[in-house]
């Protein structure tokens, strides 16, 4: 008998967009804020962040649906809340909340991504470069309110890959640790409260250093801390036992990751060891996703930037000079690849 086929994967993945921006509004419109840890009816929800009756319910529903909240009851008497993912990644006044980054999604990267099919035709940037305005590195570092704000929502969802990394990878036979690219110290702070004996430089432009240092100061690490601003291109990188990039490499071209992992392998004593955190792409280039929808988003951002394999990074630092790799599962589709010098 023939195979039924079934389009169904084709429709869920067509309409994809639909589902997304749904959560993306309901960030937009800070819904899991105005929950908070309370319930409210639909009437009362839809009044409170002043939406048109005719939408509400289906709004609302389509986001029970999607588990993004639960309800308790039905129809107009029903209660909605928060589930408790919602509740501690997307309520602003949780301290695990990584909606800034949703944010950006919703007004930036969405409308980008309906230019790709330009992108894969010209591999150029279809963001603000597109029009001549500024990227958005440009628009952010000239402005340090927004340059905060920016890297808040950047860091904060990392900080489960540092969390696992501090508790994955040995850190026992090092002293000091160089967090490169190292925007508010995430990592030197959530290394650093799970290992007493490391000491940290985090590496980062200029207009970073004061933001970084009030969140160092905030965790009362300073005396381990140190941020250290300079350009990973211009200059040498800080001299330690364990070298850190956090979605670094994938910023640039060929030619400037090479230039970077020259760079960390300098900066290493023998026996030292290269970290590189990404959502890198298995060897096969058919099981992680996000690797390979992250490496597109690469091309719409920066046109030449882009993701890669385990098998490209050993590659590299081979050429490099590094002798042997390993590679740690982190968090979803996110791994830390090493390379030790």
């Amino acid at each position: 008998m023939k195979e039924q086929l079934d389009p169904s994967h084709i429709m869920q993945t067509a309409t994809a967009f639909w589902a997304s921006k749904v959560l993306l509004t309901a960030v937009e419109l800070d819904l899991f804020t105005t929950l908070g840890d309370g319930q409210q009816s639909a009437t009362q929800l839809g009044q409170a962040l002043g939406l048109h009756p005719r939408g509400t319910y289906d709004f609302f529903d389509a986001l029970v649906a999607l588990k993004f909240l639960d309800r308790d009851g039905d129809g107009p008497e029903g209660q909605y809340r928060s589930t408790p993912e919602t509740a501690a990644f997307l309520n602003k006044k949780s301290p695990t909340y990584i909606g800034g980054l949703t944010l950006m999604l919703n007004s930036r990267l969405f409308g980008f991504w309906n230019h790709l099919g330009a992108a894969l035709k010209t591999g150029k940037p279809q963001n603000e470069v597109k029009d001549g305005g500024k990227s958005i590195f440009e628009a952010l570092y000239a402005n340090q309110d927004s340059l905060g704000e920016f890297l808040d929502a950047m860091t904060g969802f990392q900080a489960a890959n540092f969390a696992l990394l501090a508790q994955k990878f040995d850190f026992s036979s090092y002293k000091t640790v160089g967090d490169v690219g190292g925007a508010l110290a995430l990592l030197s702070r959530v290394v650093g409260a799970h290992h007493q004996h490391l000491s940290f430089t985090s590496f980062d432009l200029p207009p970073v250093a004061p933001l970084a240092l009030k969140h160092i100061k905030a965790a009362g690490m300073e005396s381990r801390i140190k941020p250290i601003a300079g350009d990973f291109f211009k200059d040498d990188l800080p001299k330690a036992d364990v070298i850190t990039m956090g979605n670094i490499l994938h910023d640039w071209n060929l030619a400037n990751k090479k230039i970077l992992i020259r760079k960390a392998y300098d900066a290493l004593p023998d026996g030292g060891a290269f970290i590189a955190i990404e959502n890198v792409i298995d060897d096969a280039r058919r099981d992680n996703a996000f690797g390979l929808l992250m490496s597109l988003n690469m091309l719409i951002e920066f046109g030449d930037a882009f993701d890669y394999t385990g098998a490209d990074f050993r590659n590299w630092c081979s050429e490099a000079g590094f002798r042997r790799f390993d590679m740690i599962a982190l968090a979803g589709p996110t791994s830390a690849v090493i390379a030790y010098k």
